[in-house]
């Protein structure tokens, strides 16, 4: 195209120069005709380069983008559709089962219908959390952070120096080291992993190893620094964290983390100490395992756990579930509805 316009140029400009006696009208209306065809025309071309120069950096990007989700699907975290970190509801229905993998229906329904699902990062597939996800659950990944496991299989990437005295009641666990670097780098891994799996939260355990004998010396400001450690981590790939127990440090945490997980705190009457997360406007995921369970608590204990009084002072707006102590599908609610989740055999 911009040959031919210089071509028409050159040909009409030849023919002003050999015809020198034509009138000054004439010659003016000849390079008016020129360029009212040459300017369209290199308008035109301009366009069009620039379009296709648009279109081959749209390509191009349109390619490195392609490029780019696939090297960031290599990347934990990246193919799920976390764009902000969640911050759940006070007060939000919850279920919690540790024991095995949940198992999803054919219709991708699960029971209950309730808003959220604590369940073990390592035992449910990743097929689990999009069922869950599809079905409008949100996912908190449960994983040991501040213990050792001695059947996980990354058990043999923790130093022996960092291990301490073994879990009261827990005897494939040990105490970790929550300040050593190498542990921390192992923790790390773990939470990129729940990134990865599609998790919109992480509840680590055994973060108040200083609470209990743990033959590491272990103190409140470790477990301090290891809680945001832990927040920090997890929020660079847009996932919640909870705080479980550990209520002598939520003052200092509490801006740090979004949920609490808390234990029997009716049992030990000390509610009112995780009562400041609903003040806060984040939710606390009780739960108490009464005598009884499944199916046989007395009304006398359910109606103490749940009575906002005495030794469960404090509860208002609590998340309760009452739950075996092995933590399988079965749960109990404060209206006194029960349901089993189905898991597998």
């Amino acid at each position: 195209m911009k040959a031919s316009a210089a071509s028409t140029a050159q040909e009409a400009g030849d023919k002003v120069n050999t015809k020198k006696s034509w009138p000054l009208w004439k010659k003016l209306a000849i390079v008016g005709i020129i360029l009212i065809i040459v300017i369209p025309l290199a308008v035109g071309l301009g366009v069009g380069l620039s379009k296709n120069k648009g279109g081959d950096d749209d390509d191009s990007s349109g390619g490195d983008d392609q490029d780019d989700s696939g090297s960031d699907n290599d990347t934990p975290g990246d193919d799920t559709n976390r764009t902000s970190i969640w911050q759940p509801e006070v007060g939000a229905a919850w279920q919690i089962i540790l024991l095995k993998p949940i198992e999803i229906s054919d219709d991708g329904k699960v029971t209950p219908d309730v808003d959220i699902y604590d369940i073990d990062l390592y035992d449910n597939d990743e097929s689990t959390f999009s069922a869950l996800h599809k079905a409008g659950k949100k996912v908190i990944c449960y994983f040991s952070a501040g213990s050792w496991e001695n059947w996980r299989d990354d058990k043999d990437d923790f130093k022996e120096a960092d291990l301490g005295d073994e879990l009261d009641g827990w005897p494939d666990e040990r105490w970790l080291n929550v300040s050593s670097p190498a542990a921390r780098t192992i923790i790390k891994k773990r939470i990129e992993y729940a990134a990865e799996k599609g998790c919109d939260a992480i509840d680590p355990d055994n973060v108040d190893g200083f609470q209990n004998e743990n033959g590491l010396d272990l103190t409140s400001d470790d477990a301090i620094s290891f809680v945001k450690f832990l927040a920090d981590t997890a929020a660079s790939f847009n996932m919640s964290t909870g705080l479980k127990n550990a209520g002598d440090i939520i003052p200092d945490v509490i801006s740090d983390v979004h949920f609490s997980v808390n234990e029997q705190c009716v049992e030990y009457a000390e509610c009112e100490t995780f009562a400041e997360f609903i003040e806060n406007d984040k939710p606390v995921f009780h739960i108490e395992y009464p005598e009884g369970t499944p199916n046989k608590v007395s009304s006398k204990d359910s109606s103490e756990i749940c009575s906002q009084k005495g030794k469960a002072a404090g509860t208002e707006d609590f998340s309760t579930v009452i739950k075996t102590m092995d933590l399988n599908g079965w749960v109990q609610y404060c209206d006194g509805k029960k349901y089993t989740t189905d898991v597998d055999a």
